[in-house]
């Protein structure tokens, strides 16, 4: 029996796709649930899962054509027996035998006592790695909704795994593999002649390029700065760091401190977590807190809701997570919209100071720096600090410069003194 193969139902916001990649040819056999194609939208990337066993017929669409929900990509034959399981005439039978031979079953779906609706609930693409990894589902935490184990939680037991056996051999033996993306130009051979080479954007890269205009096109955006000494938040992570590991299952960072700060301020300066709504100002009374993660294809940023109302921890573990899903591109739409302020960190990548640009329609940005070991005066002696210049980028239509000043003078009290964070003064 043939069956269509379809667009999947696109977000109500995303209007049309790019089918960047097809991982299966004409007459090759397919599973269920194995992913065909990879989908890229100005968001995310999704995946085309196969509905049944069988092989692929026919494609309809080719790599790099613009798609819409609903439309026919391929055809597959269910339950039809692929050329490729067949051994050639002239083979031995030994030969026949051992190429018809069922593969090992891995043992993620064995039934080596871990529970099969665990195995159940994997995403096509993390049902593929776990298979290509030999690895056991049940064991791997699962962040996805109702249970369900995704490719970056699959790519975060990888890293851990890899950090826990330590330094692999030179190569890439047991790396996952890598996410769909636009190609990589070649590198130009030293001597060769001067050329220039032509690289299409990814949908998200146009995304973004298009946000970043319209933010500072439609705001009057300003940025001040301030410095704080880590030195408090460095000794209590020192302190607890293995215990809230363990404890917690989550290493403790920065950003979790950064976060309860920046509330701190938002409380103080509502304006700040506020948006322009044409001739209104909308003030929120919650804290969604977006966290900006770099990825081979661009910049994302991941919405943490109700930041307020969660533990360090609790924020550690969705920051972890979110930045996995991000990067690996198994990362849902809905994480990705709404906000209300956004923070984003440039010292993972060397940057000393910077103008963040606002993420609209949200108002202010608070962007965090390399820390770096500076002289610094205090009471009355010179002593070395372990310092950060922080910046916030802010809409000057309706935040004055008082307010934001004050603003990140209160992050760098809390910091300063992570005490302040706990009792909320």
């Amino acid at each position: 029996m043939s069956t269509e193969i379809r667009v999947p139902q696109l977000p109500e916001s995303v209007a049309d796709a790019l089918l960047v990649a097809w991982h299966k040819k004409p007459g090759d056999p397919i599973s269920r649930d194995e992913n065909l194609a990879d989908l890229e939208t100005d968001k995310v990337v999704l995946e085309v899962p196969a509905p049944s066993n069988g092989v692929l017929k026919e494609l309809k669409v080719q790599s790099g054509t613009t798609v819409t929900s609903g439309q026919v990509l391929a055809i597959i034959e269910e339950g039809a027996a692929s050329a490729a399981f067949s051994a050639p005439a002239a083979a031995p039978a030994r030969a026949v035998s051992e190429r018809a031979a069922p593969a090992p079953t891995p043992r993620a779906s064995n039934a080596s006592g871990k529970p099969a609706d665990r195995a159940a609930k994997l995403s096509p693409s993390a049902r593929r790695m776990v298979e290509e990894n030999a690895l056991d589902a049940a064991s791997i935490q699962a962040s996805g909704r109702d249970g369900r184990v995704t490719k970056g939680d699959v790519l975060e037991f990888l890293d851990k795994r890899k950090e826990a056996r330590g330094p692999e051999p030179s190569g890439t033996a047991g790396a996952p593999p890598a996410t769909a993306s636009a190609p990589a130009p070649k590198p130009v051979a030293a001597g060769a002649a001067r050329s220039e080479r032509r690289v299409a954007m990814t949908r998200l890269r146009q995304r973004i390029a298009q946000r970043l205009i319209e933010a500072q096109s439609a705001q009057a955006l300003l940025t001040s700065f301030n410095e704080v000494d880590l030195t408090a938040v460095q000794e209590l992570r020192a302190r607890y760091k293995e215990r809230f590991e363990k404890e917690q299952g989550v290493k403790l960072g920065f950003m979790s401190f950064f976060i309860k700060a920046a509330i701190e301020g938002l409380r103080k300066f509502p304006v700040i977590n506020a948006s322009v709504d044409g001739n209104d100002i909308l003030f929120h009374d919650y804290y969604d807190i977006g966290v900006a993660v770099s990825t081979d294809r661009g910049l994302m940023v991941p919405v943490i809701r109700d930041a307020d109302q969660k533990s360090f921890g609790e924020l550690e573990k969705e920051i972890s997570a979110y930045a996995a899903q991000a990067r690996s591109g198994s990362i849902a739409i809905e994480d990705l919209t709404g906000g209300t302020f956004t923070l984003t960190n440039g010292g993972t990548f060397g940057s000393l100071m910077s103008t963040p640009i606002v993420n609209a329609p949200q108002s202010a940005i608070l962007g965090m720096h390399k820390i770096q070991e500076r002289p610094m005066a205090v009471a009355g002696q010179v002593l070395i600090r372990p310092m950060m210049y922080l910046a916030v980028t802010y809409d000057h239509r309706i935040i004055d410069g008082r307010e934001a000043v004050q603003f990140l003078v209160t992050i760098k009290e809390c910091l300063e003194d992570p005490g302040r964070i706990l009792l909320g003064i």
